[in-house]
C-alpha cells in the first residue's frame, strides 16, 4: 500500500532532480546558530542553586530538541525533488505530510531567484514560481547557483513559449 501512495507524490517513470544536499549542512548551522546561544544560558543557570533544576531541564530539552531537529533536517532536504515534463513542472517535498505540486508552464507568471547570506556561503539558491493562484506556487530550495540560473531560463522560456497563445 505504501509504494502506491509514494507514487502518488513521486510518478514512476520521471527523472527526478533532487536538490543539494550542501543544502542539509546550510540548515544545521542555522539550527546550532540559534540553539547554542540558548543552551549556553542554560548552562550558566547551573551555576546559580536556585535556578539549577529548571536549566538542567533546559539543557535536555534543547539537546533533545536540537537533535531531533538536526535529524528532521536531513530526512527533511532529502525529501525535495523536481522533475521537469513537457508541459509542466512537478515538485515533490514533505516528510510527515507529503506535497506535490505541479505548475503547467502557461500559467508561470513569475521565475523568482533568490539566496540568503547562509545560502550564498554555500553556493544554494532558492527558485520559486508564481501562478495567478497563490495556492499551485512552488518552491525548490537548495539548488547550486549554475542549476538554478539554468533551470530558471529554461522556465522562463517555456512559460513564454505556452502563454503565447492564451
Amino acid at each position: 500500500m505504501a509504494s502506491a501512495v509514494d507514487a502518488v507524490f513521486r510518478p514512476p517513470g520521471e527523472s527526478w532532480q533532487p536538490v543539494s544536499p550542501s543544502l542539509i549542512t546550510a540548515r544545521r548551522l542555522v539550527l546550532v546558530a540559534v540553539a547554542a546561544p540558548l543552551l549556553l544560558l542554560a548552562l550558566a543557570g547551573l551555576s546559580t542553586g536556585s535556578t539549577r533544576p529548571v536549566a538542567a531541564v533546559l539543557i535536555a530539552v534543547g539537546a533533545a530538541g536540537t537533535g531531533w531537529g538536526w535529524w528532521m533536517i536531513g530526512r527533511r532536504v532529502r525529501s525535495y525533488g523536481y522533475a521537469e515534463r513537457d508541459d509542466d513542472l512537478l515538485v515533490t517535498s514533505g516528510i510527515l505530510v507529503r506535497r506535490l505540486t505541479i505548475v503547467p508552464y502557461g500559467r508561470m507568471q513569475l521565475v523568482e531567484v533568490t539566496s540568503g547570506p547562509i545560502d550564498r556561503a554555500f553556493g544554494l539558491t532558492t527558485v520559486k514560481l508564481h501562478t495567478a493562484s497563490p495556492t499551485t506556487d512552488a518552491t525548490i530550495p537548495g539548488l547550486p547557483a549554475d542549476e538554478s540560473s539554468a533551470l530558471r531560463d529554461r522556465l522562463a522560456a517555456l512559460g513564454e513559449a505556452r502563454s503565447a497563445g492564451m
